[in-house]
C-alpha cells in the first residue's frame, strides 16, 4: 500500500483481507500493537458491556497455540491432508502475532447474545481499520476448532473464542476491491 491515507473513508475503502502468505519478517512494534487494541476498545456496545477480550500471541505462545491447533486438526479430521496441517502450523509462524478474538458474557446482564457478538465484531473492525492506517495486513479466521480452545486458554465464566486475528506486515500492493451492487440499489428510502 503505498497511497496516503487522508480520511476514515480512504482506510474503510482500502481494509482488506491479508494473509499470512504475504506477510513479511518485519515485526509489529509494540506501540503499534497497542494502538491497534486501543482502537477496539472504543467499539459501540448495548449497555457499556465491553464483552471484548483478546489473547495476543507472539513468540513461544503463537508457536503452542500453532502445535496445539495442529493437533487438533489432526484428532478431529476424519482425513486430514499434510498440505492443510502445514497450511495451520505456517499461518502462525507467517504471522507477526496472533490474537485470539474473545467474548465475555456477563451472566447477569439481559443484552442480547448478538448485541454481544455485534460488538466484539465492531471491535475487530475498528482493529483491521487501524492496522490499515498503519500499513499492517490483517486476517480474521473462525476456524471450527474455536470450540476446542477452552482445552488451551484459561476462559473466564462466559467467556469463548469468537476467532483469530492474524496480523503482519507486507511489501505486496494491496488488493484492489470493489462492491458488486452500488449501495443504491441495498437502501430503502421512506418519508
Amino acid at each position: 500500500m503505498n497511497q496516503k491515507l487522508n480520511t476514515i473513508q480512504d482506510i474503510i475503502r482500502l481494509r482488506r483481507s491479508i494473509f499470512p502468505s504475504q506477510y513479511n519478517d518485519e515485526p509489529i512494534s509494540e506501540t503499534e500493537l497497542q494502538q491497534i487494541l486501543e482502537a477496539a476498545n472504543w467499539a459501540p456496545n448495548h449497555r457499556k458491556t465491553e464483552p471484548w477480550r483478546f489473547k495476543v500471541m507472539q513468540g513461544k505462545s503463537k508457536t503452542k497455540l500453532s502445535a496445539f491447533l495442529g493437533s487438533l486438526y489432526l484428532k478431529h479430521t476424519e482425513k486430514p491432508s499434510k498440505f492443510k496441517h502445514r497450511k495451520i502450523i505456517d499461518k502462525f509462524q507467517q504471522s507477526s502475532c496472533v490474537i485470539a478474538i474473545c467474548m465475555q458474557r456477563d451472566p447477569k446482564e439481559s443484552v442480547p447474545e448478538w448485541e454481544e457478538i455485534a460488538a466484539v465484531a465492531m471491535a475487530v473492525q475498528n482493529m483491521w481499520l487501524a492496522a490499515t492506517d498503519l500499513k499492517i495486513g490483517s486476517y480474521w479466521s473462525s476456524p471450527k476448532l474455536i470450540k476446542h480452545f477452552d482445552q488451551f486458554f484459561d476462559f473466564a465464566e462466559g467467556e469463548r473464542c469468537l476467532g483469530l486475528f492474524y496480523m503482519g506486515k507486507t511489501d505486496q500492493e494491496w488488493p484492489k476491491a470493489e462492491r458488486k451492487t452500488p449501495i443504491d440499489s441495498k437502501v430503502d428510502y421512506f418519508n
